[in-house]
């Protein structure tokens, strides 16, 4: 009797166990409470805020480091010089739009390197991130490393994924618009979108370091997201071209290490999401199609792998969060 008692109670368990785990993964709450390097968490559907917690770190108000989600609001910047003519078109090279950044023993063919190859992270040159990082932010000068370093790929062919090439970039839109990195998201993002974006690190000659180091309340990170979402839109007011913002979503290039396909600065993912994606587990997350608009900041300090917390942080995404929409 006490064995058909445990057989049948482990066969209900069984059968329950399928809807339990749904249960606890349809809600976002639930599931970041088991993800302890999460920080915060928004979900925005449509005009409405369906989802905000912060259940660890310094809030939803307070300034976070979006490491290397600046890669993509460089990229967002390149969009407004080419809509304002300041740069003719993604196809223009570093030695029209900025020669005075190439140094005399520049590695050859630099020069010859696009706006669009520096954006999709496909400039050819031997990457500054990763076990790299640390010498090149140590050199005296960051543009002259970066574009001394060999050529490892033709350019624009294959994804290295580099933040030497997105500091290329912002230092390329510093000399076409005469503005630096910083007065351009203040002018260009921050003040449209009513949101702070202090100063953040510069090189040895002054250049804002154009793709690390920046940081924005999450409820900012938000405002971004919606932005994308809208296609450029935001409070009804034009920011950025919907051509600019619809090119961004053509994928590119493709992530060794995630899989994931790369615009104009963007993370493509299967499932439909437009992601910035910055060390830690900085995310900013627009969904065109299902109208959601999400910001999620994690420890700054811990590492997101994409077999990991990463890895982690999209199951949230396609999960929970999509079935918010």
């Amino acid at each position: 009797m006490t064995n058909r008692r445990h057989i049948l109670l482990s066969a209900t368990a069984a059968l329950c166990a399928p809807a339990l785990l749904r249960a606890r993964t349809d809600d976002p709450g639930a599931a970041i409470a088991d993800l302890p390097q999460l920080h915060s968490l928004q979900v925005k559907r449509g005009d409405t805020l369906v989802f905000a917690a912060a259940p660890r770190g310094p809030g939803l108000d307070r300034l976070a480091n979006i490491k290397s989600c600046s890669k993509s609001i460089v990229a967002l910047l390149l969009g407004t010089a080419i809509d304002r003519g300041e740069i003719p078109a993604v196809t223009a090279t570093l030695g029209e739009i900025a020669p005075g950044l190439l140094p005399g023993d520049a590695t050859p063919g630099a020069a010859d390197i696009t706006m669009e190859d520096l954006v999709t992270l496909r400039a050819g040159l031997e990457r500054t991130s990763g076990p790299n990082y640390g010498a090149w932010v140590s050199s005296r000068n960051w543009l002259a490393d970066a574009l001394r370093r060999p050529m490892v790929a033709a350019p624009g062919t294959r994804m290295l994924y580099s933040t030497g090439s997105t500091h290329i970039l912002g230092a390329a839109l510093a000399e076409a618009t005469g503005q630096s990195l910083l007065s351009l998201a203040r002018d260009r993002l921050g003040q449209p979108l009513g949101i702070e974006i202090p100063p953040w690190t510069r090189d040895p000659q002054g250049y804002y370091l154009g793709g690390n180091q920046m940081a924005l309340r999450p409820t900012a990170m938000l405002k971004i997201a919606t932005l994308m979402r809208d296609g450029g839109r935001f409070d009804g007011d034009r920011v950025l071209s919907r051509d600019w913002i619809a090119a961004s979503r053509v994928p590119r290039a493709r992530s060794p290490w995630s899989g994931l396909s790369y615009g104009y600065g963007w993370f493509l993912s299967p499932s439909g999401y437009m992601l910035a994606r910055g060390y830690g587990g900085q995310v900013i997350a627009a969904h065109p199609d299902r109208n959601l608009a999400v910001a999620i900041t994690s420890d700054p300090t811990r590492p997101a792998r994409s077999e990991g917390y990463f890895g982690d942080l999209m199951r949230l995404l396609d999960g929970p969060v999509l079935r918010l929409a």
